[in-house]
């Protein structure tokens, strides 16, 4: 029998490596942490992007998507504009800047990704454990009743 004890330290372990080493890695090399770096990648993938669509992207609520948000745009990295179709959101979008750094630091993530994920892992073990965890977020979002079952960033 599996030891679930086990299982989630592993998986709360490897998270935590895992985060840490993308997130030196980034600032090492780009100036941006993996937090700023996940944020930007919701809002490129995201037409019309709005603060609930990043909050639901990476499950955080609405008040820490703001607080993201509002660093972002601080930086340079993204602006609010008035949503034109519900005028109590706005539309986030990245600068130039943004997108120039982006443009940088995607190719890090992904390299560092291949390094942690697929390196150690055969094509099969890689599919299975992505279809797993899909399937565990999913169904711990829908036992919270979070809309926070979130989806895949893709690659632009």
């Amino acid at each position: 029998m599996t030891d679930l004890r086990q299982v989630f330290d592993d998986l709360v372990r490897f998270e935590t490596i895992l985060w840490g080493t993308v997130d030196g890695r980034l600032q090492e090399e780009c100036g941006v942490g993996l937090a700023s770096l996940n944020g930007m990648l919701v809002i490129d993938a995201t037409p019309l992007c709005r603060v609930q669509d990043i909050a639901r992207a990476v499950a955080i609520t609405v008040g820490g998507a703001s607080q993201a948000v509002d660093r972002l745009e601080s930086a340079g990295l993204c602006a609010r504009r008035a949503n034109p179709s519900d005028r109590r959101s706005s539309i986030v979008e990245l600068t130039p800047k943004g997108t120039e750094l982006l443009g940088i630091a995607a190719p890090v993530f992904d390299r560092e990704l291949d390094r942690l994920l697929r390196a150690p892992l055969s094509g099969t073990d890689l599919t299975y454990l992505a279809d797993a965890l899909g399937t565990l977020r999913r169904s711990a979002a829908a036992q919270a009743g979070s809309p926070a079952a979130g989806g895949a960033l893709k690659r632009s």
